[in-house]
């Protein structure tokens, strides 16, 4: 199947959005945005696992199992997470709000919100943009959007695809925000994925899931599953769309979906709090995919392996640590392991050996932005790979002045 990458938030046919300032962020930055679909044919979602659980997050979960929503708000600067039963209120509030400008139903409304936690939400300038932001919807792509969602992102992150399937072109369009609190547990920082295509929502819910666990679950910047982790998917069944039906045309959109995803999960690794290095952890020759899994998460969750990156260290006996933690099963004297970059490849190990190497050709391999671990465990058929960064001072500078 021939499809289309391209690092823009692309206008999907069957969709209106905005993004605008109201006032949680300080110096005018877009802290709300809008994605408003009125006839959508199917709507999925995936929410954090952790315990807890913001109320914007048990909201939209609660909406999504009642009907086929319309609209999702989001807001960023202030995470309505840990604020007891007056957040549950404001959720509801701001779905309440928003729906009676839209003319739909309070439960057709998802809500996202991502910042400090612990902090109510600034419900006189969250009231005001909400009456704001519902006028200026527009046929635009998501760019707006795709802004006001960010908090310490140092670039808001979108991607769009472009594909035929059946003779038919369609379009997916993802955006998505993240830099720290990532380690994703059956979902994502916040990501939102917009497509043309006519699919139903038990379909897209399956593909959202299963892709989603190959993507932004195999990323990490710090070990924190956030409290308001989500991905939501929403298909407007436009009439020239390709409609997801058949096996093969089931197939084919989750291939380009999985790309898309996989591509956002990558912008978000890359950006991690402080990051200079991406790391992409692929482990191959595993007895299953869910050992591959493990043992790959596993390295690029490794505080010791992410240092070691950021000081271009080739400390690879850290990787091996990493890898025998996981709980994956393999055999250890079997491993072959090497680095590579777009200055050469750097050979570690052999049948479980280790091998010699040149510290000046090691610094160099090290040196660039874009490290690929490579494990081969010549144990089996499966394989995974898992996306993270390195950790820098500025991580620590990042968080320890968040609230400030």
């Amino acid at each position: 199947m021939k499809y289309k990458i391209e690092y823009k938030a692309s206008h999907v046919d069957g969709f209106q959005s905005a993004g605008i300032h109201c006032g949680i962020k300080k110096n005018n930055l877009k802290d709300l945005g809008l994605i408003y679909c009125p006839a959508p044919s199917g709507v999925a979602g995936v929410f954090t696992q952790n315990v807890t659980k913001a109320a914007p997050v048990t909201l939209s979960e609660n909406h999504l199992s009642q009907t086929l929503p319309k609209a999702i708000l989001i807001n960023s600067g202030n995470a309505n997470a840990c604020t007891g039963i007056q957040g549950s209120v404001d959720a509801l509030k701001s779905a309440e709000c928003l729906a009676k400008q839209l003319g739909i139903n309070t439960n057709e409304v998802l809500v996202s919100s991502t910042g400090i936690i612990g902090v109510p939400l600034p419900m006189q300038h969250l009231g005001a943009g909400i009456l704001k932001i519902s006028t200026t919807l527009t046929n635009s792509d998501f760019e707006d959007v795709s802004t006001a969602i960010m908090t310490t992102d140092t670039y808001s992150k979108s991607v769009t695809a472009t594909f035929t399937i059946d003779g038919r072109e369609g379009r997916i369009t993802g955006i998505a925000k993240g830099s720290g609190m990532i380690h994703p547990n059956m979902a994502t920082m916040l990501g939102f994925m917009m497509t043309d295509v006519q699919i139903d929502s038990d379909t897209l819910q399956s593909l959202l899931s299963e892709t989603t666990n190959k993507s932004f679950n195999m990323i990490s910047v710090d070990g924190d599953t956030s409290t308001n982790d989500m991905v939501l998917a929403m298909a407007s069944g436009a009439k020239h769309a390709p409609k997801i039906l058949s096996q093969s045309s089931k197939e084919q959109f989750q291939e380009v979906f999985h790309a898309l995803s996989v591509e956002l999960a990558k912008l978000i690794a890359s950006d991690g709090e402080g990051a200079t290095k991406l790391l992409e952890m692929t482990v191959k020759g595993a007895r299953s995919y869910e050992d591959a899994a493990k043992a790959s998460k596993s390295v690029i969750s490794s505080s010791l392996v992410k240092a070691a990156f950021f000081g271009k260290d080739a400390n690879w006996g850290r990787i091996i640590c990493a890898m025998g933690y996981s709980g994956a099963l393999f055999e250890p004297d079997k491993v072959d392991l090497q680095l590579k970059s777009e200055n050469g490849i750097l050979q570690l190990m052999k049948n479980g050996s280790p091998l010699s190497f040149n510290e000046d050709h090691a610094l160099d391999v090290l040196s660039p932005d874009t490290i690929l671990i490579q494990a081969n465990l010549n144990d089996g058929a499966y394989s995974a790979t898992a996306w993270g960064c390195d950790l820098t001072y500025d991580y620590v500078k990042i968080n320890g002045e968040y609230r400030s």
